[in-house]
């Protein structure tokens, strides 16, 4: 009986030990299914953006050149211009100062890129100035224009020293136009007889020139003529009045 359970008990181990050693048996890479045997993906990678602009500084009107590139993206768009390969080239004319954003998405993320284009406002166009043609003076206008006459007191013809200063133009005058020839006429008020004022109209045109021969105006230049009280410029019975027709009065001779 001790022999039948010795063998009985052989045979349970050898049962237990092939089932413990069923149990530690690896499989063969031929046993393997596919999901098993494909190695590990790798971690997806964050996208990288790059953009630049030349030049970044410009007058409004000028162009400017963007450049950009990325990696690792599949969607690339720059704000302001939408969609845009992964990397490019594109030229573009900004009104006012611009930021253009470049955004790069990929499967690990996305990625953001700025530039900045300065527009200074373009220098205004001037408008054409415009030229008024100028007539040019004719020789009575200039003359009238440049020389002076004079006035004598009542009953003289002594030049009054605020006559020198008139004199002093009439002869500038003279001097820069040599070519020109006067005549100096001689006027007196309403009062006397006419043979009176025609005489003292006479010393008066005399004295004027005289003046204008003594500052070195040739004598030949100038004829001299009086009018008497027979061509007043002031018909009124006053002193004010009166004191106009005392003239020494000069015209260009025609």
């Amino acid at each position: 009986m001790n022999r039948i359970h010795r063998t009985l008990l052989a045979f349970v181990l050898i049962v237990v030990l092939a089932a413990v050693a069923g149990c530690g048996h690896k499989k063969s890479q031929s046993e393997l299914s596919p999901a098993e045997t494909a190695p590990a993906a790798a971690p997806a990678v964050t996208p990288i953006a790059q953009i630049s602009a030349t030049p970044t500084l410009i007058t409004a009107g000028d162009q400017v050149q963007l450049s950009w590139r990325t990696t690792d993206a599949n969607k690339v768009t720059i704000e302001g211009i939408g969609d845009v390969p992964t990397s490019g080239v594109k030229t573009v004319t900004p009104t006012v100062s611009t930021v253009y954003t470049l955004t790069a998405r990929g499967d690990g993320g996305s990625a953001d890129a700025s530039v900045r284009v300065t527009v200074n406002p373009a220098s205004p166009v001037a408008a054409p100035a415009v030229v008024v043609p100028t007539r040019s003076l004719s020789a009575e206008e200039e003359f009238k224009g440049s020389v002076q006459d004079i006035f004598f007191d009542y009953d003289t013809y002594d030049i009054r020293a605020d006559a020198q200063a008139a004199l002093s133009k009439d002869v500038a005058y003279l001097v820069n136009h040599p070519d020109a020839k006067i005549v100096i006429g001689g006027y007196c008020d309403e009062r006397g007889s006419n043979e009176y004022n025609l005489a003292l109209g006479q010393n008066r045109a005399d004295a004027a020139k005289n003046a204008l021969v003594t500052a070195g105006v040739a004598a030949s230049r100038i004829r001299v003529v009086s009018y008497g009280k027979e061509k007043p410029f002031c018909t009124e019975s006053t002193e004010e009045c009166w004191q106009q027709n005392r003239r020494g009065g000069f015209v260009i001779d025609k």
